[in-house]
């Protein structure tokens, strides 16, 4: 019963969310799109000709956007499932913390990339602080990964969760680039407690 009950409020609430709505509209596969249009509008992110790497990417959205935002640009993006195709951009189906799938993105470069987006989590546990401290591992991961492949004013972005390893992470941040913001969307739910850091200017 009580599962049940949860699913049915989902559903309600997906009703009731004028993002899901709007990606409907839009096109979008997921309602995720909105908070990197955001993390666009604020941070003047994406342009014609970039190089994009996006990590945690299924179903696609955030794909999709940089891929229109990027024109013709190269978009490679990783998953641990399996993702319907966006344009000519790249796909990896594989464990982004595995050497292998990391070296496989390398094969696909020929030159250092503009972005590194990851809207990686962990499978949410309940347990606030828990799914933090997993989450906050895979932003650090792909953080270390990105800053040797991007140029020296590219853009790292990640979904972060507000708990035990925030300040670690920031702190991680401004080892790496000279510039680090954190950033919280209008999209993102209030009742979550994911924010965004958005790097820039490889050290």
């Amino acid at each position: 019963m009580k599962k049940n009950k949860i699913s049915k409020n989902w559903v309600n609430k997906q009703r009731r969310d004028i993002y899901v709505r709007q990606s409907k509209v839009d096109g979008y596969r997921a309602r995720s799109a909105y908070k990197l249009i955001e993390i666009d509008e604020k941070f003047k992110v994406f342009k014609g000709g970039l190089s994009i790497i996006d990590i945690g990417a299924a179903p696609g959205s955030w794909s999709q956007y940089a891929f229109k935002a990027a024109k013709s640009g190269k978009l490679i993006s990783i998953d641990l499932k399996k993702m319907e195709p966006i344009g000519k951009s790249i796909q990896i189906q594989g464990d982004f913390t595995d050497v292998k799938t990391q070296d496989e993105i390398k094969k696909n470069l020929n030159e250092k990339v503009d972005v590194v987006m990851s809207d990686m989590a962990v499978d949410t546990t309940g347990i606030k602080n828990i799914d933090s401290i997993q989450t906050g591992e895979l932003c650090i991961e792909a953080m270390k990964f990105a800053k040797d492949l991007m140029k020296d004013n590219g853009y790292f972005i990640s979904k972060i969760f507000m708990g035990g390893t925030f300040n670690e992470i920031v702190a991680e941040g401004k080892k790496y680039f000279k510039e680090v913001k954190v950033f919280k969307p209008k999209s993102s739910r209030k009742d979550s407690k994911e924010s965004f850091i958005i790097c820039r200017k490889v050290r």
